[in-house]
């Protein structure tokens, strides 16, 4: 399929067409167990299979396109985060919006594991976005003197991905238990007064 012609403006229902493939496409990866049928995400949209088709003409477009806009949302609410709330509150509550990032990832985890090695989804460039994001609100902790100066972002990343692996299991309790152990970085990464 051509791809479309980027000096050739989109029109505003496609795009709007295709927000809402990928967003009602986020919602059923991310309910998912299993495979889940691109029919049903057209017609939960309110298009025509062709119509999806026309915006992703694989099931890793979809995919991919899910997984960007989703990669985009978790690093962009870094700063408005912070702009409501205290840095420690704003680190605790985009943990949350990264552990949601991470559990869609879930109903996609074959497809994304092939772009990943098709080099089509490059890891080392999302680590550095979600490292950046975690980076700015550590560096606003430190500057009002409430969170630890000097933590590497990276040390962080890390921690979070150890979480979310340790309870990537669908048992009920996983959830509570990675809420706790996101406490408990938090907790660690505060300065003792």
């Amino acid at each position: 399929m051509p791809s479309p012609d980027p000096a050739r403006p989109v029109r505003s229902d496609a795009r709007r067409n295709r927000d809402k493939l990928v967003a009602v496409a986020r919602a059923a990866f991310a309910a998912a167990d299993g495979a889940v049928a691109l029919e049903a995400v057209a017609r939960e949209a309110g298009v025509g299979i062709g119509t999806l088709y026309r915006h992703f003409p694989t099931r890793e477009a979809l995919v991919e396109a899910v997984y960007a806009a989703e990669l985009d949302a978790v690093t962009d609410s870094a700063p408005a985060l912070l702009e409501h709330l205290a840095p420690e509150k704003a680190l605790r509550a985009w943990m949350d919006r990264y552990a949601a990032f991470v559990a869609t990832k879930r109903g996609m985890g074959d497809v994304l594991r092939a772009s990943v090695a098709s080099g089509r989804i490059a890891t080392p460039a999302t680590r550095q976005r979600i490292t950046a994001a975690i980076g700015a609100i550590l560096d606003a902790g430190a500057k009002a003197g409430t969170l630890r100066a000097g933590v590497d972002p990276e040390d962080v990343t890390l921690l979070l991905l150890g979480v979310f692996l340790s309870t990537a299991s669908p048992d009920e309790g996983d959830a509570e238990r990675t809420g706790r152990m996101l406490d408990l970085i938090v907790d660690a990464l505060r300065v003792n007064r």
